[in-house]
């Protein structure tokens, strides 16, 4: 009787040891999401279609329905069904500071993957990849970057497309007045008002601004693209953990298919929230990058 009450506590100590064993190996964000019960999502609030308000004030898009897919694999990962989710708004200024300090534990946008945001932040695979253009009024004769001389351009402040338009106005010695929009939405307001002679962006967002605009037959997507970019999933850098659980289930949408039928969602059919439909066919890059999936981020 006693050997067995000894092989008995035996086991129990065993058990005892093996519990925080296993807790501690979880590590990031894993942790912190498990010890805050927890997960923070950072969202934008016009990054048609990928992440916006719709007209209750709730986000939506296609980044947010993929980062839905995400959530539900970091509760099966932790084994928490009723996880909270929480949400955060962000802006292109201050996303990487957010994801920096703690304050969001994955960020479900527009944000590219290059190589010199790597340096502060992680990403998944990436989830679609853009072109950047210009977004302009037809009437006003620009179809090229060398018609900029002596305008005033829009970017978003914070974007990757700030860099770029400055790069090919030292290369192409144009004179131009580089203008700054605190988000999207307030970029392409300038060049609604007259303010801005053109909206140097991603074109899916300029094509999601221009379909939801007073007057989309007043306006165009011009020029050649200065770079094309991955959009991906942002979370903290050095985190392998986590990055291996997103990438996980983004990869697990794309093979699946899941991932193209909400591709239709949100480009092919109407949105809300006036049911517009973007009419933005997949292009053959990001086709690849579905087949293919990458986290390699852009120079």
């Amino acid at each position: 009787m006693r050997k067995s009450l000894t092989v008995i506590a035996l086991c129990l100590t065993a058990g005892g040891l093996a519990a925080p064993a296993q807790a501690a190996e979880l590590t990031g964000s894993l942790k912190k999401i498990k010890d805050a019960g927890a997960i923070t999502v950072g969202y934008r609030e016009s990054s048609v279609p990928f992440s916006y308000l719709d007209a209750d004030q709730k986000p939506v898009g296609y980044a947010m329905d993929l980062c839905a897919k995400v959530v539900d694999a970091v509760k099966e990962e932790l084994k928490a069904p009723n996880l909270q989710v929480k949400y955060q708004a962000v802006t292109s200024q201050n996303r990487i500071p957010l994801m920096q300090n703690g304050t969001i534990d994955i960020e479900c946008g527009s944000t590219t993957n290059s190589v010199q945001r790597q340096q502060q932040v992680g990403f998944s695979v990436a989830y679609f990849i853009t072109s950047v253009r210009m977004g302009v009024r037809k009437d006003s004769g620009i179809n090229d970057i060398t018609d900029l001389e002596g305008k005033p351009v829009v970017t978003t402040t914070g974007t990757t497309s700030d860099g770029l338009i400055k790069q090919n106005q030292r290369g192409k010695s144009i004179n131009l007045r580089n203008l700054y929009g605190k988000d999207h939405a307030d970029s392409f307001l300038m060049v609604e008002s007259g303010r801005a002679a053109a909206f140097v962006m991603d074109d899916i967002l300029i094509a999601g601004l221009i379909a939801n605009s007073k007057n989309p037959s007043a306006y165009a997507i011009v020029g050649p693209s200065l770079r094309d970019e991955p959009y991906g999933v942002m979370l903290r850098k050095d985190d392998p953990e986590f990055k291996a659980v997103v990438d996980k289930a983004l990869i697990a949408t794309m093979k699946s298919g899941e991932a193209t039928k909400l591709y239709e969602k949100w480009f092919m059919n109407p949105i809300p929230p006036r049911n517009v439909n973007l009419n933005f066919p997949m292009s053959p890059v990001l086709k690849a990058a579905i087949e293919n999936p990458t986290d390699k981020g852009v120079e």
